[in-house]
């Protein structure tokens, strides 16, 4: 009996030890996108992570998550902030055109400007006209062979 005893606790000790030296740790299921909407950190590391090893990263489930949850970060916009936001653009926009304008003045009122149609008139002479339409010119006259 003694020995069956020994036998027992021997093969209960090696069962348990490959009991545990058999089981592997147990696996942790990937973020799901609403994880990562949610906690803005763990989403910055996933994406670091999966731009630390982009071969992986196509294939990794959490990565693929992180990406949906970027996306759907992005789409989502708050409508008084986004008002907000255009309502300053146009204020800013409309600041800028006022000083370029004001500029532009500026430098328009440096530069003398010419207008053509206010411009002082030069009297020209005309050319001599030849007083007899019927007698050649003293050039002509040269040309032309006496007879």
């Amino acid at each position: 009996m003694p020995y069956s005893l020994k036998l027992t606790i021997v093969c209960g000790c090696l069962a348990g030890l490959a009991a545990l030296a058999g089981c592997s740790p147990r696996r942790i299921p990937p973020l799901t996108v609403s994880d990562l909407m949610e906690d803005r950190v763990l989403l910055d590391g996933v994406l670091m992570k999966c731009n630390r090893d982009p071969a992986k990263a196509r294939s990794d489930s959490e990565c693929v998550n992180a990406r949906v949850a970027i996306e759907r970060l992005a789409a989502r916009v708050d409508p008084a902030t986004e008002a907000k936001r255009a309502e300053d653009f146009e204020k800013s926009r409309e600041q800028l055109r006022a000083q370029q304008e004001k500029q532009r003045q500026e430098q328009e009122a440096k530069t003398p400007k010419v207008d053509a149609y206010h411009l002082p008139v030069i009297p020209v002479e005309p050319a001599t006209a030849p007083k007899d339409p019927q007698s050649p010119t003293a050039s002509q006259a040269q040309s032309q062979p006496q007879s």
